[in-house]
Order: C-alpha cells, then structure tokens, then sequence
C-alpha cells in the first residue's frame, strides 16, 4: 500500500489542501484531508510536498512527439508524452496514408500496447481515413479524395477492431454513413468525432445516434459557409457549440494561433467546462516557418505553408488554456483529464474518486510535472 501526503488534491469541482491519498493494488482506496489522520501501519509514503495531486493526463488526440511519429518509434513517444503526465493517449493515425499504411501502422501499434514501456496507450484515434480533401496539413498528398468504398475501407476497420476509440469523419462526404454503419458493427463502442469538414447541420444530425460526440481540432481545418450574400452558414463550429451532447477539442498553443484566446474565452462560455477537452494534436513536421509566425516554437508547418499540429505536451496546453482564459487549475485538469476519460469511454480513470486507477500527476500551479504514477506505480 502507498500513501500521498502533504497534498492538495485536485477533485472534480473543488480542492482539497493538506491531503492525503491511499493507493492499494493500482487503485485509489481512501483520500480525503489528512487532519491527523492516521495512516495504515507499513505502508510506503509519498510526500507531495504541498503540491498539487490530480489524476493523469488523458490526450485522446496526437501523432507524435516533438520529433518522431507514434509509428516510428512508440516506445520513446509514448514515453516523451508519459514523463509530461500523459498517462493516458491514443495515438492518432491520419488520413495521408493508403490502406497498406494503415495496415501497418494499426499492427505496429497494436504490438506496441504489449510493452510495458507503452503502457499509457489505450487505444486508437482514426483521423480519417474519410475527410474533406479541402482541409488539414499534408492535403495535396491525400489518397482518399475518391468515392468511399467498402472493399478498401473494411480491411482498415477489421484491423482496427475495438482498439480503434474514436473515428474521425467529415460528415458532407457521400455514402459516409455506409462507413460508419460498419464500424459500429464491428465495435459497438467506437465515438465518433467530426473533423476537417464542412458540413452542415443536415450532414451531422444523422450521425447523432451513431455516436457522433468530438469536435476534432474545434475552430481549426473547419468549413464556413455563406448561404446567402453576406450571410454566414451554419456550419461545424457553429452545430458543435450548440450541440451539449458534443465535446470540444481544443489545441491551446502558447500565441492562441491555433485558437485565439478570445475564442477559447467563447468557446469555453459556450459548452462549459464539462464539454472542452484540450489536446496536444503533437505532429512530426519539419516544413520552414512561413512569414509572419517568427518566434513561433510550439506548432509545426507543413512544406506548403500550412499549420501541421503542434509541439505541445497536454500539461503544457493547460498551462495555455489557463493564462488565455482564466480557467483555474480545477477546470483544466476536467480538460484534460476527465472530460476526454468520459467522452471515449474511459470509466476507470479521470479523476480521483475510490476505486479509479491511481493514475496521479503530481504537479505545481504552472504544471511542471514533478512525479507521474500508472495504476499506483512511479514512473522513471
């Protein structure tokens, strides 16, 4: 058995100072304020040291590490993102692959997840293969700009299975409900989020019931539409702020380039704290830095100019989110913690409450990551 103590513990709606946290067989047993509270005999205590305990970093949504994808190295990525507190992600494969790519990279790191160097994987996220050929980084290279088929996509949903979590769709596409139809045939439990897409709200209500629930990358490789002479559409922004049923993601870089700071304050007015979920959206690009982002050292550019991800890590992002908004420290740990546990399904982790994994951060207010713990085990 294991004991924190000397900690503030970061719940979901409070704080609780001078406190202490029983962990037993991986999961959390008691917490609570310490107040003389004794504590079992024998057991190995862990002195925060007045910081703060909260539970780990759950990014549903990045490729790489600040300088190698996921499928090329899963044990030093996976790594890179468990030392900044990520203790849970779901490496993100994207849509510029063919199906062999696919292929290969679901089975490197379906391998992977058998590492215990790897152990923070917990899944999949499918950014794409189906989306608007219009958006995202690398497009000019897209193989998927064709009629969707059946015979190319059902081998990529057949490998994927249940570890796939979430598949990214761009609504607008023809036959695109086909797809989905057969991924939730082959996972029941497969979430659904709507990215690089231009759809309109007669594209997105009809994937509700199949569990359409993100917004990939909110305000970012996103359609507008004018449906009239000066008049703005209605288009996925707008129907993900207005759907309470759709989680946000955002990408919080330190300049607000990928969201400005005013519209993370409107966003987060918008769906509430219990709708946001911050990702890093990590990608390995190497294209110069075009004219006008000088300085910039937390995004990536493709070869054409375009943003291509970013070169945060989730702790840092609330670092960001928390100075553009004003959001406390409670708030950005249901950003990047629980809110993103519930939207993929992670019932057993995202926050500290009896019986949930002991996945804990211990950290200061700016979230510089002092100690990481996986199921009650500290990390090198």
């Amino acid at each position: 058995m294991k004991a924190i103590v000397n900690a503030v513990l970061v719940m979901r709606d409070h704080l609780i100072p001078e406190g202490y946290l029983l962990i037993h067989e991986g999961k959390i047993l008691d917490f609570g304020e310490m107040r003389g509270h004794p504590l079992p005999e024998g057991c190995e205590v862990i002195d925060a040291g007045g910081l703060f305990v909260g539970p780990g970093l759950i990014d549903i949504h990045t490729h790489a590490s600040d300088r190698a994808f996921f499928i090329d190295d899963p044990v030093a990525v996976a790594q890179y993102h468990l030392r900044a507190g990520t203790t849970t992600v779901l490496p993100a494969l994207y849509f510029s692959m063919d199906q062999q790519g696919w292929l290969d990279s679901i089975r490197i790191l379906c391998a992977a997840m058998a590492d215990p160097r790897c152990r923070n994987i917990g899944g999949l996220y499918m950014e794409g293969p189906y989306l608007n050929p219009k958006f995202g980084c690398d497009k000019e290279n897209n193989p998927w700009r064709g009629p969707i088929d059946r015979a190319v996509y059902m081998p990529i949903i057949e490998a994927a299975k249940n570890l796939a979590r979430v598949w990214a769709v761009a609504p607008e596409r023809p036959n695109i409900l086909e797809f989905v139809k057969d991924v939730k045939a082959a996972n029941p439990n497969a979430v659904f989020s709507v990215a690089h897409s231009e759809a309109e709200p007669c594209h997105l209500e009809p994937l509700i019931p199949y569990g359409l629930r993100i917004g990939t990358h909110h305000t970012d490789a996103t359609g507008t539409i004018e449906k009239y002479p000066e008049v703005k559409g209605v288009c996925v922004d707008e129907f993900v702020n207005y759907r309470r049923d759709v989680y946000a993601e955002l990408i919080c870089d330190s300049r607000g380039i990928h969201v400005d700071p005013f519209m993370l304050r409107l966003v987060r007015r918008i769906k509430g704290d219990d709708r946001l979920i911050l990702i890093s959206d990590a990608y390995a690009a190497d294209g110069p830095t075009p004219p006008g982002y000088d300085g910039v050292t937390d995004i990536n550019f493709d070869w054409a100019g375009e943003i291509a991800g970013s070169k945060l890590t989730l702790n840092v992002a609330m670092r960001n989110m928390m100075k553009h908004t004003g959001a406390s420290i409670v708030d950005v740990f249901n950003h990047a913690s629980y809110n993103p546990a519930q939207a993929v399904g992670f019932q057993d982790r995202g926050e500290i409450a009896v019986g949930k994994r002991a996945d804990l951060v211990v950290t200061d207010f700016n979230m510089n990551i002092k100690t990481v713990m996986v199921e009650g085990e500290v990390q090198p």
